[in-house]
């Protein structure tokens, strides 16, 4: 982005009382000040982006600002703690809080998702599939951003993590370094059959492991059998995937509430005992991509000799249907998630205060706290 278009951005996407102050600024002398960025909420240091676009700004700006933090990158910070302060000339740093402001608290908070999803299901990989669900290419750019600051902290206590996304122009955040994914519902609706829907895919890409997508006909186990008995061979030697995507609106093929009960009772009976909320029951046992779905598919493949074919799980994963989940131990290989975004937006606002004015510390009433980091 070049300095024109930049300052043009700025003053575009910038709040008018941030514009009006510069002004005011200007017409009575400048000052050194110094800014202590917090959020509300706990999180997870994730603020590369931001400080990158300070940089550029101060380069184009021909200006010195100074960024600083009490953590690292991908360290756990409390609720209203300082995570990050900028430093320079009140004239040209007063109009860019709402842009950098923009580029902290969500990144902040999706990480933290990231990292607790990872953690309560450490056995399984993940995939970022929010692109979708994001308000354009910034944001998707910060929510891939984030889920790998997120996943490299979950690493590090030994969880899978992240292993990649869905579109290429993020891919460079995560270990693939490449667009993952298979094909959507409308692929299998234009081929009439999950099998011959399996079948294109395989004659257009016959290096990709296979992703079967059993529920657009209802049939998730008749489906996912029949693929994998065609493709026996591949499913033998671990390079076919069952991707359960099951609407929240009915049960997979063969369960109903009673069934899902019995199927839990075989393999994680402990689960629908310790259950602490309806929403965690209704990923345990309700419709759609549950607990009690995950193990069911797990036993009939298994049943049938395929015991390396792998369960790819989508479908609204929040961090809390990650907890059900765990609770049950549902042997997920690998799970497709955007839910990992914040679920509540207001919990991701980063708010931004001057505590030093030259070399004299000031700050409103109420926020003395922000003076002990300095």
């Amino acid at each position: 982005m070049n300095k024109k278009t930049n300052s043009n951005l700025i003053k575009s996407y910038t709040d008018s009382y941030f514009l009006k102050s510069k002004e005011i600024i200007k017409k009575n002398g400048d000052v050194t000040v110094t800014y202590a960025v917090f959020i509300r909420r706990p999180g997870i240091i994730a603020l590369k982006l931001a400080i990158d676009w300070l940089k550029q700004v101060a380069k184009d700006r021909k200006i010195n600002i100074h960024t600083s933090s009490p953590f690292k990158e991908g360290d756990h910070f409390g609720a209203g703690e300082p995570i990050l302060f900028i430093k320079g000339s009140f004239k040209n740093i007063v109009d860019l809080e709402t842009l950098f402001l923009q580029k902290i608290g969500p990144a902040c908070i999706a990480a933290a998702n990231a990292y607790q999803m990872c953690m309560d299901l450490p056995n399984s990989s993940f995939i970022a599939m929010d692109a979708r669900h994001c308000a354009g290419s910034e944001m998707s750019h910060l929510m891939s951003y984030a889920s790998s600051v997120g996943s490299k902290a979950a690493k590090k206590n030994k969880a899978k993590g992240f292993i990649g996304t869905s579109i290429e122009a993020t891919s460079n955040y995560f270990p693939s370094n490449k667009a993952l994914g298979t094909m959507p519902h409308a692929i299998i609706g234009y081929a009439g059959s999950t099998l011959e829907a399996v079948k294109m895919f395989y004659k257009t890409f016959p290096k990709n492991d296979l992703v079967v997508l059993p529920d657009y006909f209802g049939k998730e186990i008749t489906d996912s059998i029949q693929v994998c008995n065609h493709f026996e061979k591949l499913s033998k030697n671990g390079k076919v995937f069952i991707r359960l995507d099951t609407p929240s609106g009915r049960f997979i093929e063969g369960l109903d509430t009673s069934k899902s009960y019995e199927i839990l009772e075989k393999f994680a009976p402990i689960s629908t005992k310790e259950y602490r909320s309806d929403d965690e029951l209704r990923h345990l046992v309700g419709p759609g991509v549950s607990a009690s779905a995950i193990w069911f598919l797990r036993s009939q493949l298994d049943k049938y000799g395929f015991k390396k074919v792998k369960i790819i799980a989508s479908s609204g994963f929040t961090n809390d249907k990650c907890k059900a989940m765990a609770l049950a131990k549902a042997p997920i290989d690998i799970v497709g998630t955007g839910s990992y975004l914040p679920e509540k937006w207001s919990e991701t606002y980063a708010t931004a205060d001057i505590i030093k004015y030259g070399k004299t510390p000031r700050v409103k009433v109420s926020r003395e706290y922000l003076l002990k980091k300095i």
